[in-house]
């Protein structure tokens, strides 16, 4: 299936890299695009699967972080600021972890070092409770519908649910699913502490899905870490606060504009 990979404004030469979650494509990040695409070299990556893009199937966290390097090497970008959001952070996380002097400096918005249990039966019933209403024939713009507006805290945006639902109903079914069970792979516990490059770290006050206590003791567990967490907040931040979220990530790019590049072979 044909369509495009990314969505990129070049107004600058520090190249920021923008992955989103499971409930949107690239597009969520629309208003940091326009706003750091300024001054900045900002492109929004669409996961295998989005944006009309083929799907990885399976798709796994080793086999992103593949498909991530080949698009940056395509690109001609040899080091890069990266933010994951959701998914996507556990996707920058895994990446860094292979390809440490890739990543400039990483952000982390809305993430975990790791997803569910560790005997995994968590993750079980999770996959099976997401994928249990599509198995009995319901569609995601439905599920888009109703899972949505829980998501958000009470200091959203008004335009936040609308942009968000649309979205998430554009995601087929299929890329939903694949990404719902790999979502439930996900365990960086034991390459957290390894991270060199200086990390922000985005909490929203009253997510339920990225906790913000679980997202401060991530920080600690961090060489070089700043954490924000904003309030009122819930999980989907570069559309409920757009300007608050933008203004975190310009400040912690100025922070960092003689950070030396990374080094490292990766895993």
């Amino acid at each position: 299936m044909n369509g495009t990979d990314h969505i990129r404004r070049t107004g600058g030469q520090r190249a920021v890299v923008l992955l989103h979650g499971i409930g949107a494509g690239a597009e969520m990040f629309a208003p940091q695009i326009e706003g750091l695409g300024r001054d900045h070299d900002a492109i929004g990556w669409n996961l295998p699967g989005y944006g009309g893009t083929a799907l990885l199937s399976p798709m796994t966290f080793p086999a992103l972080s593949q498909a991530l390097l080949a698009f940056l090497d395509r690109l001609g970008l040899d080091q890069v600021d990266l933010l994951g959001h959701s998914i996507g952070g556990m996707l920058a996380q895994d990446f860094v972890a292979r390809h440490p002097s890739r990543v400039r400096t990483l952000v982390l918005s809305a993430t975990t070092a790791a997803f569910g249990s560790r005997d995994g039966e968590f993750q079980k019933r999770f996959v099976a409770e997401r994928l249990a209403p599509l198995d009995a024939g319901r569609t995601v713009p439905e599920l888009a519908r109703e899972f949505v507006p829980d998501l958000v805290g009470p200091a959203s945006d008004p335009a936040a649910v609308p942009t968000a639902t649309e979205a998430m109903s554009r995601v087929p079914e299929a890329t939903y699913r694949e990404a719902i069970r790999c979502l439930a792979t996900f365990d960086a516990r034991e390459t957290l502490a390894d991270i060199a490059a200086p990390v922000l770290l985005v909490a929203g006050e009253v997510d339920r899905n990225a906790p913000a206590p679980t997202m401060r003791r991530m920080s600690e567990k961090l060489r070089d870490a700043r954490y924000v967490e904003l309030p009122g907040t819930g999980h989907l931040a570069p559309l409920e606060c757009p300007q608050a979220f933008e203004a975190a990530l310009r400040d912690f790019l100025k922070q960092t504009e003689t950070t030396p590049p990374q080094e490292g072979a990766g895993r």
